[in-house]
């Protein structure tokens, strides 16, 4: 299971960047927002990935390590999905009101705006 996860986090992270290269400051976004997932997806894989028993183990029992996820991992992700929202609204914010100062979206047309 972690081998495919490991390959969807790949794709992510290529399709990320790739968005992050265009002109678009929308694009921009859905790239960041897009590579935000991927490092989230990462954080989860590498917290162990099991069906053979809860994350936590019961008061008076014995768990090995190999049944259970960690749910650190998990506590961390939950953190960085809030975070992440607080951030990709904000960039939005600052992307809304670039196009209501400049009416353009074309980071080369900012470029070239005397206001900037």
């Amino acid at each position: 299971m972690e081998f495919y996860l490991a390959i969807v986090v790949g794709v992510m992270v290529t399709a990320a960047v790739y968005m992050m290269l265009q002109r678009s400051l929308v694009r921009f976004v859905i790239g960041f927002t897009l590579l935000s997932n991927a490092a989230n997806v990462a954080i989860f894989t590498l917290g162990r990935l099991s069906r053979e028993g809860p994350p936590l183990v019961p008061q008076g029992e014995v768990v090995g390590l190999e049944t259970m996820a960690n749910p650190l991992s998990q506590a961390l992700i939950l953190t960085a999905i809030v975070i992440g929202f607080g951030l990709i609204s904000y960039t939005l914010a600052l992307v809304y009101r670039t196009y209501r100062a400049h009416d353009t979206i074309d980071s080369d047309a900012l470029r070239e705006d005397p206001l900037v």
